[in-house]
């Protein structure tokens, strides 16, 4: 079985998730420095774990609009599908609010040192793109959720109110 890799690009940093081999959950993995030859140490992981496609973050304004960050990206794409000999596809999605997201799970979370936050926050940016990536690819049907006809067993409760 094969895995996804996601991607999010940035110009310090780079965070890495893998989905398992079925394709359900994405997890943190590494992060990259960004000026340290990233592509060959993409390859190197994407052979290592048997990676069969993978999702780069595309840092679309808010507007939709492409800018800097997101040709910056796309460079970035062609030198990494020239280092892995174009074997493996590499899909765009879109990554907007995704640090955002993750930020915000680094706070729910009490991670409030600014060097763990660093060490991890591409990680979980990553994690935040390939799992909505996964989610969407199974679509409505694929979500582990109970049908209509499940009644819970709490279900014939009243509601408690607050006192």
């Amino acid at each position: 079985m094969s895995r996804i890799l996601a991607i999010d690009h940035g110009t310090v940093r780079i965070g890495l998730a893998l989905s398992d081999e079925l394709e359900l959950v994405a997890t943190p993995f590494k992060t990259l420095d960004a000026q340290n030859e990233p592509e060959r140490a993409i390859a190197r992981i994407v052979q290592e774990k048997r990676v069969a496609k993978i999702v780069l973050g595309m840092p679309f304004r808010m507007d939709g609009q492409r800018g800097d960050a997101a040709k910056r990206v796309e460079k970035f794409a062609e030198k990494l599908g020239k280092v892995l000999s174009h074997s493996i596809p590499i899909e765009f999605v879109d990554e907007r609010l995704s640090s955002v997201e993750a930020e915000a799970s680094l706070s729910r979370s009490g991670i409030t040192n600014k060097k763990e936050r660093n060490e991890v926050i591409d990680q979980l940016a990553a994690v935040v793109i390939l799992q909505d990536y996964l989610n969407t690819q199974r679509g409505p049907e694929g979500f582990l959720l109970p049908d209509e006809s499940f009644e819970p067993t709490w279900s014939n409760q009243k509601p408690r109110r607050r006192q």
